[in-house]
């Protein structure tokens, strides 16, 4: 068992909170932390995909009601989204009873259905928790779990899987199922291949500006259905957008996002990458490198703090910018080597003079922290992790 760093976040909001709900794609383990919450919380447990369990669910206010005192969990709960309704009543009804905290667990492989649901309904009685892949400070917190969890990615069974070549299987068969039941349950029917062909492009570029015309011409495809199709796996966890930072700078910004597939095992799954040689020698592995670096740091970034990335015309660039509460700016560039000092370019020494941000870093694949210059310091991914996780 894996310690998750979201269970602690889980168990204070079921504290403070009628219902809690955690979101994130399938596979991602939030089953198993339910059933490890379960076990201090005298809980039912109900899978929503198994007709038994539905069926228990025949009148869900008096089930509900007859178990006023546990913790119920409903898993896959997109499968009956009429509940939500129900549980806003049953809710009420309770807080009425000084019954109005710890009621619910609610388990959803995606955010689209979720939080449209929840927010027509349980608005004030649901608190979000977020679940993400593994990351670097769940495993072992050294350069070779490091350098597995980036190839293999965060998902546990993909991650903890006996060798290279089942959790490639194990990653492709998690797209399939994707690709051939689930995309088509959340959005528009999309047929199976060009969704595949677009995962292909989205593998290999990486980290790049999304250009949804230049898709949508490979693909034969409106420019407007490639952003439908981005939407959904947006909203499917699977696929992140950051957006570009603006500010009244006197500059040339870029305005389109960048996209990344958000965990790495994915991107080395579609491209075919069955261990750390063939990574390494591949002409995407400075972007995988930048993908699962910020995936990593922004798995630990607080509330109110804002992801961006810069880039000018001019070619001024950071890979992250952090924007704080207080609207001070953190700028992070990410170098795969050891030797980060070599890899630092004149657009990133450009970017800190047009941003002034009150911190700047350079993130790298080793674990040593040391200064580069007098406002740029050098850390490792797993410090990163730690600074982001204990900020206020």
């Amino acid at each position: 068992m894996i310690t998750r760093h979201v269970k602690t976040f889980v168990e204070e909001a079921l504290r403070r909170q009628a219902a809690v709900g955690i979101i994130g794609p399938r596979q991602v383990g939030k089953t198993t932390l339910a059933l490890e919450i379960a076990k201090t919380n005298n809980a039912i447990y109900l899978d929503l995909e198994d007709i038994n369990d539905r069926n228990k669910l025949t009148n869900p206010t008096l089930f509900f009601e007859s178990v006023e005192d546990r913790l119920v969990i409903l898993d896959e709960i997109h499968r009956v989204p009429e509940l939500f309704q129900v549980l806003r009543g049953v809710i009420d009804k309770g807080r009425r009873k000084q019954k109005g905290k710890g009621r619910f667990l609610i388990l959803g492989s995606a955010s689209i259905e979720l939080l449209k649901q929840s927010g027509e309904s349980l608005a004030g009685r649901i608190a979000y928790v977020f679940m993400t892949p593994l990351t670097v400070l769940e495993t072992e917190r050294n350069p070779t779990s490091q350098e597995w969890l980036w190839l293999r990615g965060g998902f546990p069974d993909s991650y903890l899987a006996l060798s290279d070549t089942e959790s490639l299987e194990i990653r492709r068969d998690f797209l399939r199922t994707y690709f051939e039941r689930d995309i088509a349950m959340f959005g528009p029917r999309i047929p199976t291949t060009t969704m595949e062909r677009l995962w292909m492009m989205l593998a290999n570029s990486q980290g790049t500006l999304l250009n949804s015309s230049e898709i949508g011409r490979a693909l034969e495809t409106s420019t407007q259905s490639v952003t439908r199709y981005i939407d959904l796996l947006s909203d499917l966890l699977l696929v992140r957008r950051l957006q570009p930072f603006h500010a009244n700078l006197n500059k040339r910004l870029v305005k389109s996002p960048k996209v990344y597939i958000r965990d790495s095992g994915l991107v080395h799954a579609v491209l075919g990458l069955t261990n750390i040689e063939v990574l390494a020698g591949h002409p995407q592995v400075g972007n995988s490198w930048e993908g699962f670096v910020i995936e990593n740091l922004l798995s630990y970034l607080p509330w109110g703090r804002i992801p961006f990335f810069y880039r000018t015309a001019a070619g001024a660039e950071v890979d992250l910018v952090i924007e704080h509460p207080d609207q001070s700016l953190w700028a992070v560039e990410i170098k795969r080597g050891l030797s980060p000092r070599r890899g630092i370019g004149k657009g990133f020494h450009q970017s800190i003079e047009d941003l002034k941000p009150s911190k700047s870093f350079v993130v790298h694949a080793g674990v040593d922290r040391y200064p580069l210059s007098k406002n740029i310091e050098a850390i490792g991914l797993i410090e990163m992790c730690s600074i982001l996780k204990n900020l206020n």
